[in-house]
C-alpha cells in the first residue's frame, strides 16, 4: 500500500468516528429542526406551558431582590473576590433569570396569538411586537368596535396603526370566543404583563449596583449594558479572563424566531455594539468604535476584577480616550496647503544684444507671407493645400478681400540673400545664344520659324528677332554686370 492509500485510509477512519459520535443517542442530524413550531391552541391554560412565574427559583430572587434594594453597599466592603460576595451571586442570578423571563414571554406570546387567531387573525400581522399584541389583545377581546375610540389602545400603538387595525376588525372574518376562552387569553395576558414587570425591576436593581460591583466598566458602557455582559459571562472573574473578540460578540442574536422579526440582524453585532455610546456614532463607524469599546471594556473589568480603582478614575481615563479617538475619526480631512514654487537657485541669464543679434532676429522673424498663411477668416470653409494633409490651408495666402488696398511689401530684412557668384551663374543660366530654345524659354514648343508671306509664300524668319536685339541692348548697358563705358568726346563740343 502506497503512502497516499494510507492517508485516505486514516482519513476515512477520522470521518466514521466522527459521525458516530456526533449523534450519541442515534438521532440523525436531519431529523433535528433548527426551531420547532409548536401548536398551544389545544393546550388547557397558560399555567401549562409558562411555569416560571410560580417556580420556587423566581419567587426566592424576587424576594431577596426586595431585601436587597432598599441597603447600601460600599466598595469597601467587599474582601477578597467579588464572586464569593452573596449579593454578587443574587445579581448573576438576577440576570440569568431575565434571559428565561424573556424566552417565557415569547411562549405565551404564542399562546395568546393562536388562541387569539380564531377572533382577529390579522391582527398578529398588523401588530408585531409581542408585548403590544398582548396588550391590544387584553384591551379588545370580544369586542373588536373599541379599537375606534379607546384611549387605552392609543398608548399601546400609533394612530395609523389603530386606523389600520379598525378597519381590518371591520371585515375580519373570526369568529366570536367562548367564556372559557376569554378567561384564558385574560390570563396569559396578565402573567405576560407581570413577567414584564419583574424583568424591569431586576434591570433596575442590577444597574443600581453595577457602581458598587463593577464602577470602571459601568463608567464605559453604562450600567444596563455592562450587567448584561456581566451576566452572559458568567461573573466578573470570567468576564476579565475573556479577550476583547470574544467579549464583543455577547449578546449576538445568531437565529431570531420565525415570524417575529421586524428587521435583519446585523451579524456579529452583541450589547457593546448596541449601546449608546456606539450608536451615537455614524453607522460607517460603529464597527470600528465596537472593536474599540470592547478592548476598553476588557481593561476595566480587569481592574474592576481585583478591586482597583474604586472610584472609577480608570473607567474615566478610558472613556475620555475612547472620546477623543471618537472626535479623530469624524474630523474631516485638513485642507491641503497649494505651496508656490520655491525661488530658482540660478539666476536670470544674461540675454544677448547688439546690432548682430538685432539683424539675426529680424531675419530669423516670421515673414508676410507666413503671416497671411496662419490667418484664417471667421466663418469660412478653408480648402484644403494638399491632397494628403486633409485640414492644412494657406489661409488668406491669395485670397481677395484681405481688406488691404496696397499688396504686401517685401522686407528686405527676411528676404532671401543670394551671393553676388550666384547672380552671376544664374544669369549667365538665362542668356540665350543664338536662336530662340524652347528647352531654356518657356515658350510653347510648336511655335515654328516657318512663316507664310503673301510675297514669297513660305518664308524662313525668326520671331524673336526683335526680342533678341533688345534683350541683347538691355545686357549690354543696363546689366547688374555692366561697367561704365568711356564715351569718347566731340571735339565740337
Amino acid at each position: 500500500m502506497s503512502l497516499a492509500d494510507e492517508l485516505l485510509a486514516d482519513l476515512e477512519e477520522a470521518g466514521d468516528e466522527g459521525e458516530d459520535g456526533l449523534y450519541p443517542e442515534g438521532d440523525e442530524g436531519d431529523n433535528i429542526p433548527e426551531e420547532m413550531e409548536v401548536d398551544y391552541s389545544k393546550a388547557e391554560s397558560v399555567a401549562s406551558i409558562a411555569k416560571l412565574r410560580n417556580s420556587k427559583q423566581f419567587s426566592e430572587i424576587i424576594d431577596k431582590i426586595s431585601v436587597y434594594i432598599g441597603k447600601q453597599r460600599k466598595n469597601s466592603e467587599v474582601a477578597g473576590p467579588v464572586e464569593a460576595d452573596p449579593e454578587y451571586r443574587l445579581i448573576v442570578a438576577a440576570n440569568n433569570l431575565t434571559v428565561e423571563i424573556d424566552n417565557e414571554l415569547n411562549i405565551i406570546h404564542k399562546f395568546t396569538r393562536d388562541k387569539y387567531s380564531k377572533r382577529f387573525p390579522e391582527l398578529e400581522s398588523l401588530v408585531p411586537d409581542s408585548l403590544d399584541y398582548i396588550r391590544t389583545v387584553k384591551e379588545l377581546g370580544n369586542n373588536l368596535e373599541k379599537c375606534k375610540t379607546n384611549e387605552t389602545l392609543q398608548q399601546i400603538l400609533t394612530n395609523a396603526t389603530i386606523m389600520v387595525v379598525s378597519v381590518t376588525a371591520s371585515t375580519t372574518q373570526g369568529t366570536m370566543l367562548s367564556e372559557e376562552e376569554l378567561k384564558q387569553l385574560e390570563e396569559a395576558c396578565d402573567m405576560a404583563l407581570e413577567l414584564n414587570q419583574s424583568k424591569h425591576r431586576i434591570y433596575e436593581y442590577v444597574e443600581s449596583r453595577m457602581s458598587f460591583i463593577a464602577p470602571n466598566l459601568s463608567i464605559i458602557v453604562g450600567a444596563s449594558t455592562a450587567a448584561k455582559i456581566m451576566g452572559i459571562a458568567g461573573g466578573l472573574t470570567n468576564l476579565s479572563k475573556m479577550p476583547a473578540c470574544n467579549l464583543m460578540l455577547l449578546g449576538a442574536q445568531r437565529r431570531t424566531l420565525s415570524g417575529f422579526s421586524s428587521t435583519s440582524l446585523l451579524p456579529h453585532t452583541g450589547f457593546i455594539y448596541h449601546c449608546d455610546v456606539v450608536q451615537s456614532l455614524p453607522p460607517d463607524l460603529r464597527r470600528k468604535a465596537a472593536r474599540l469599546v470592547a478592548a476598553k471594556c476588557t481593561l476595566a473589568s480587569r481592574v474592576d476584577s481585583f478591586h482597583e480603582s474604586s472610584d472609577g478614575k480608570v473607567g474615566y481615563d478610558l472613556k475620555e480616550e475612547i472620546e477623543r479617538k471618537f472626535d479623530k475619526w469624524q474630523e474631516p480631512p485638513p485642507v491641503k496647503q497649494v505651496k508656490p514654487l520655491p525661488a530658482p537657485l540660478d539666476g536670470q541669464r544674461k540675454k544677448r544684444g547688439g546690432r548682430r543679434y538685432r539683424k539675426m532676429k529680424e531675419r530669423l522673424g516670421l515673414t508676410e507671407i507666413r503671416k497671411h498663411a496662419n490667418r484664417m477668416t471667421f466663418a469660412e470653409i478653408e480648402d484644403d493645400a494638399y491632397q494628403e494633409d486633409l485640414g492644412f490651408s494657406l489661409g488668406q495666402l491669395g485670397k481677395s478681400g484681405s481688406g488691404r488696398v496696397r499688396q504686401a511689401q517685401v522686407n528686405e530684412a527676411t528676404k532671401a540673400r543670394i551671393s553676388k557668384s550666384l547672380q552671376r551663374t544664374l544669369q549667365k543660366q538665362s542668356m540665350t545664344y543664338g536662336g530662340k530654345s524652347t528647352v531654356r524659354d518657356r515658350s510653347s514648343g510648336t511655335s515654328s520659324s516657318v512663316a507664310f508671306t503673301p510675297l514669297q509664300g513660305l518664308e524662313i524668319v525668326n520671331p524673336q528677332a526683335a526680342e533678341k536685339k533688345v534683350a541683347e541692348a538691355n545686357q549690354k548697358y543696363f546689366s547688374n554686370m555692366a561697367e561704365f563705358l568711356k564715351v569718347k568726346k566731340d571735339s565740337k563740343m
